[in-house]
């Protein structure tokens, strides 16, 4: 345990200063985990005494809080600030025509854009440690750490600045990440797809030890190597690089038949005499 927690000080503390530099002029603000994709059972806890929950998409949640899914599940989450989509919202932006003419639908939709998405495979357990983010005018300084208890995830970062940082800890180490696509398991087991990214854990004799993976490669620390990444994982981490900048549509219409209520007026009343709002027929 005292030789993780030197190696997450180690990895930290490079990058506070840097980040705390040039983010003490600016106003640094928690960023939010908006759920954009589930399939299959998943759950969420705030923590403290807070239970689990079931997971939907839509459900904002804020640093300390953590997600699990069940086997063969699958979550799509976007860390950092709020996004523009239905899903982040209680009522839709948009408003448009609903297929049914009787019916007035209120449609809420955004444009595809660059976002940082993490996508949880099944039987997998993750705490969101730390999410920040500062606008310094010119660029975006954020800071990213997540809590890798259980499982696989697979990311898509968009470029970072040089102060930035996003980081992965493991339960026998941690992972530093760049602007990149890549996965991280909990048993160390990490590949990337485009820019390499770094793992320091815990050897068999008790010592540190830090590998870089480049593009198109995967480290198993089971037997230390490191190795072309399978044709399947590059496929999966192409489809998610691209499920990262699709455009998240409407998952539900908010409407009303305009023939199921009707107003009449208190003073000159209905074409029934009656004074007063009436309710549904």
């Amino acid at each position: 345990m005292k030789n993780i927690q030197k190696l997450f000080s180690a990895a930290v503390c490079g990058l506070v200063l840097s980040f705390t530099i040039a983010a003490s002029a600016q106003e640094v603000k928690q960023g939010i985990a908006t759920v954009v994709r589930v399939k299959g059972g998943a759950s969420y806890t705030v923590g403290g005494n807070d239970g689990w929950h079931p997971l939907v998409a839509g459900k904002i949640l804020h640093p300390g809080s953590t997600i699990k899914t069940e086997p063969d599940a699958m979550v799509d989450v976007v860390l950092g600030k709020a996004i523009e989509m239905p899903q982040a919202h209680a009522v839709p932006d948009k408003v448009s025509l609903a297929p049914d003419s009787a019916v007035r639908g209120m449609v809420g939709y955004k444009p595809s854009v660059e976002q940082n998405v993490i996508r949880l495979s099944g039987e997998t357990t993750i705490k969101v440690d730390i999410l920040t983010v500062a606008d310094t005018g010119a660029d975006t300084i954020s800071d990213t750490e997540l809590d890798l208890q259980k499982g696989r995830i697979f990311y898509s970062v968009k470029k970072l600045s040089a102060e930035s940082k996003y980081l992965v800890k493991i339960p026998n180490g941690i992972a530093g990440v760049r602007g990149s696509q890549g996965f991280i398991s909990a048993d160390g087991k990490c590949g990337a797809l485009v820019h390499p990214l770094w793992l320091s854990f815990v050897g068999a004799d008790g010592k540190p030890v830090t590998v870089t993976v480049g593009e198109g490669q995967q480290f198993d620390p089971t037997s230390g190597g490191i190795s072309p990444m399978p044709p399947a994982i590059f496929n999966l981490l192409s489809e998610i690089s691209h499920a990262a900048r699709t455009c998240y549509r409407e998952i539900c219409s908010y409407s009303y038949n305009r023939n199921q209520w009707c107003h009449i007026s208190p003073t000159t009343g209905g074409d029934d005499g009656k004074k007063g709002n009436q309710g549904p027929t």
